[in-house]
């Protein structure tokens, strides 16, 4: 008879070589603690071993299983390839989708130690964090979207067989350069599903653009002493439009006068496809963060329960520590806060403010100090907050000194760069309001709304960009884009920059 002390201390695995038993074995383990020890609530797994060549060309599909083929991704691919071959750079150990079944692609060439760490990492971690925060609930489908790849794959695919390559990548070439502009950030989407979509793709074949094209039927061209009324009208029209419009992509899907209803539904796959992608933009230090929790938690608990070797922990360990590197700001690798580190350290520093917390803990999180329910804690926050509303909560004095962080000062009617807050009592309140803000994709995108259409003249697409802090376009940029923006709407488009209104306080 097997006792529980010697099972606990049976290793998994023994050497860095891998087969699927010990994988198996090893899986059975962690999802053990994942579900009886954090609780943890997932979608069902689907792990999948690739190899180096196959990993840098969901790299290059920017990580999705079943894409459509466009240009952009074979370029991405032969650099991301020229730079892994000369030592440049390395791979990632794994890649997972968000998605019901959780796909994760494991590399080949892991070492059954970095398999393990990756499967707690992504598989059990990211998860989490996909099935549970609010935002990939209410704005993604994890069970539809693989559908939608496919069908979304097959459906380009068969525009270039009709319409030809050339003219399905001009579509797609002016649709990626607007996709970040292509996501409604307030006003939640439909949820997207295989039959839904083909569905409406059939109706939009067979009422060809009817929906687009009343508009232009209505252009008043009668006597001059009537334009009053024709006016009027056209505020009618813009009101009907829904203007001012964020989502440019959505607008030109809707009420270009040009576009075919093939080009209507690449416009509608891209800005699905963005759509999708923008909780990932959100929350990046939140997953990554959660995904390093989860993981270091346990490998841990695997090596209490004697499940791990020492040397399977070290070589652990090791990588868990380069994941977690952030160099100082003078250091020349440094390329801003790693969301690996800060957000693994700020939920590590939860659970050490629930279980034992100062004066000053108490002082600036009262809500969690001394609760003892740091797995409760931690979930809420994985569930209900994004990053800059979850470091504007919880970023404490303690992580702020950790990290050394401070804020600057720079305007350019200032002559020197201001040191404006560093750690201390006067300054964690600026550094932590600072830091959230830079993690607030509604700043730091550029805000651009159409906000008027000319239908009485020349049809001119008129759009607005809000400047924060007086800062404009980068011109080079600016042109590029709006030369791709006139290709889908057909006539003129003029953009205008105007200062953003400051900020309620």
């Amino acid at each position: 008879m097997t006792t529980a002390r010697s099972r606990k201390t049976e290793p998994l695995f023994t050497n860095a070589d891998w087969n699927f038993e010990v994988l198996q074995r090893t899986y059975d383990a962690i999802e053990e603690v994942a579900l009886n020890d954090l609780e943890l609530n997932l979608y069902t797994n689907q792990v999948e071993i690739i190899s180096s060549e196959q990993m840098l060309d969901a790299y290059s599909s920017i990580g999705m299983p079943l894409m459509y083929q466009h240009w952009s991704f074979g370029k991405h691919f032969v650099n991301d390839e020229v730079s892994y071959r000369k030592g440049l750079r390395g791979l990632a150990y794994e890649i997972v989708i968000n998605s019901d079944p959780c796909i994760s692609y494991n590399m080949e060439e892991n070492t059954m130690a970095q398999q393990t760490l990756v499967m707690a990492h992504a598989a059990f971690g990211h998860n989490h964090f996909f099935k549970n925060n609010h935002l990939f609930r209410q704005w993604t489908d994890a069970e539809g979207i693989l559908d939608y790849l496919n069908f979304a794959k097959g459906y380009i695919a068969k525009c270039e067989e009709r319409h030809g390559v050339e003219e399905v990548e001009k579509i797609l070439d002016a649709a990626h350069a607007l996709m970040n502009n292509g996501v409604f950030r307030y006003r939640r989407p439909q949820k997207i599903s295989l039959k839904a979509e083909e569905e409406k793709e059939r109706e939009r074949r067979e009422h060809e653009e009817r929906t687009a094209n009343y508009l232009w039927k209505t252009v008043y061209l009668g006597p001059e002493e009537q334009k009053s009324q024709a006016q009027k009208d056209a505020e009618e029209r813009k009101h009907a439009l829904r203007l001012p419009e964020e989502n440019i992509l959505y607008f030109l899907e809707q009420y270009s006068p040009i576009l075919k209803t093939w080009q209507r539904e690449i416009l509608r796959i891209v800005r699905n496809i963005a759509q999708y992608f923008y909780p990932q933009r959100q929350t990046k230090v939140m997953n990554e963060g959660c995904a390093c929790f989860v993981h270091y938690h346990i490998v841990n608990q695997l090596q209490r329960q004697g499940r791990l070797s020492d040397g399977a922990m070290f070589e652990i360990l090791h990588n868990h520590s380069n994941v977690l590197f952030q160099p100082d700001f003078d250091d020349p690798r440094y390329t801003g806060l790693n969301p690996y580190a800060i957000g693994y350290a700020m939920m590590e520093d939860i659970k050490r403010i629930c279980l034992d917390p100062t004066d000053e803990d108490k002082a600036w999180l009262p809500e969690i100090a001394g609760k003892k329910d740091w797995k409760g804690a931690i979930k809420d926050a994985w569930a209900n907050y994004r990053d800059e509303s979850f470091i504007q909560q919880f970023l404490s004095p303690k992580v702020i000194r950790d990290f050394r962080l401070f804020s600057l000062s720079d305007y350019a009617k200032d002559q020197y760069v201001t040191v404006s807050s560093i750690h201390n009592e006067q300054g964690y309140g600026d550094v932590r309001d600072k830091l959230a803000q830079s993690y607030d994709v509604a700043v730091v995108d550029p805000d651009i709304q159409i906000v008027d259409v000319d239908l009485l003249g020349d049809r001119q697409l008129k759009l607005r960009h809000y400047k924060r802090n007086g800062i404009s376009l980068d011109q080079k940029e600016r042109d590029k884009v709006l030369a791709l923006l006139r290709t889908l709407w057909g006539y003129g488009v003029l953009l205008e920059e105007v200062d953003a209104a400051p900020p309620r306080h």
